[in-house]
């Protein structure tokens, strides 16, 4: 990365660890050893220390691997009781959504239900065009197939959030997408997109016969015995106990405030972004991945290799494979996935090895800004390093 990124990352970070007085983890084990490349990064419990405050209202936080593990939690459950975080709360985990979604079709490949060098239109001619024929579904996974985002009413976040009842199908959605002009060439550039995996989903609908939701469910869920985490399909509350999440906006009166927006339907994120989950279980979930134990064989390396294509707006080589994405920090590879829905960012990520794994949910105020909430990037450096 170049030195005026890595400054503006190293001046957003001292932003978003500003004075806060100290606190004392919710749950605590062995710190992570300290690498040296990491010697002048905070510490995960400063990260969060002295939350609510403007960016987010709580925070989730755990580290394992073999380089040691920390568990701590803070800020408040809601702003209204000020009641401490709960640290067993669910979350909406967004994006993390498609590391599910990558891993089912992969076994399915695996199986040889799914080939992924073969067209996507193979498999489901109903939906997508002649136009978009030579997309494959290895390019919906890893973001190179050049089919634009769907359409969703509205332009600012009031707009979203006075329709945040509204209903999506997904084959509406793929309609919308695949009606207009591709944005490049399948196979010759890399566009971060949710389209893709709203395409998978129903990939994985057509060869199954079941539905999406309960093919993750027996794939994945009940094998790995995440019981906290599932699909909210229409729902727009999340189910059990969860800390609320707020967003700033415009209200009611004509001031900006914090808005709660924890009742909110997820229906356009579907397969690419609706899974609802605990830090538990994505970090039992991120083990098991990241050691063969949900994809197994050549079909893993598929989530651990990046196509050697440019970025559509940046120009900068992909970072994003089949459900992963790759970041140099502290000196290595570390490989995970983030997520954002209003309210609520996520993220799962580890080391290729497994020496050091990180999940957080963080109740953040600008969920989708277009700069990284500071919580959540400061907790990302505390615990890897600064980008190379």
């Amino acid at each position: 990365m170049k030195k005026s990124t890595r400054t503006l990352l190293a001046a957003a970070l001292v932003l978003g660890v500003a004075a806060g007085p100290a606190i004392v983890p919710a749950v605590a084990a062995t710190p992570p050893a300290a690498a040296a490349s990491q010697a002048s990064t905070p510490d995960l419990s400063a990260v969060i220390a002295g939350l609510p405050r403007a960016d987010a209202t709580a925070a989730l936080v755990r580290v394992g691997g073999t380089e040691g593990s920390w568990r701590g939690s803070a800020g408040v459950h809601d702003l209204e009781s000020g009641a401490p975080a709960d640290p067993a709360a669910r979350f909406r985990a967004g994006s993390v959504t498609k590391v599910f979604t990558a891993a089912t079709v992969l076994q399915l490949a695996a199986e040889g239900r799914i080939d992924l060098d073969r067209p996507a239109r193979s498999y489901l001619p109903d939906l997508i065009p002649g136009r978009y024929a030579k997309v494959t579904v290895r390019q919906l996974l890893n973001h190179t197939h050049g089919i634009p985002a769907a359409d969703f009413p509205g332009d600012t976040v009031e707009e979203w959030y006075a329709n945040r009842f509204a209903v999506h199908t997904p084959e509406a959605m793929v309609r919308s997408a695949t009606a207009k002009p591709r944005e490049f060439r399948p196979g010759t550039r890399q566009h971060y997109l949710n389209i893709g995996y709203t395409i998978a989903g129903l990939l994985v609908e057509r060869v199954t016969g079941d539905t999406y939701e309960r093919q993750v469910e027996r794939r994945i869920l009940r094998p790995l015995g995440l019981r906290d985490t599932y699909f909210p399909g229409e729902a727009a509350e999340i189910t059990g106990p969860y800390n609320h999440g707020y967003q700033t906006m415009r209200l009611d009166d004509g001031t900006t405030g914090l808005r709660d927006v924890s009742v909110w339907g997820t229906t356009d994120g579907w397969a690419a972004g609706d899974i609802v989950s605990t830090t538990a279980d994505l970090e039992r979930f991120t083990r098991a991945l990241f050691k063969g134990g949900v994809v197994r064989g050549p079909l893993l390396e598929e989530m651990f290799t990046l196509p050697k294509v440019p970025d559509l707006k940046s120009g900068d080589p992909a970072a994003y494979s089949a459900g992963l994405s790759m970041k140099r920090l502290g000196g290595r590879e570390v490989w995970g996935k983030t997520g954002g829905r209003w309210g609520y960012n996520s993220a799962i990520a580890s080391t290729r090895d497994g020496a050091r794994t990180l999940v957080y949910s963080v109740n953040s105020t600008d969920a989708k800004g277009q700069d990284m909430n500071p919580t959540a990037l400061g907790l990302m450096v505390a615990a890897y390093g600064l980008p190379d």
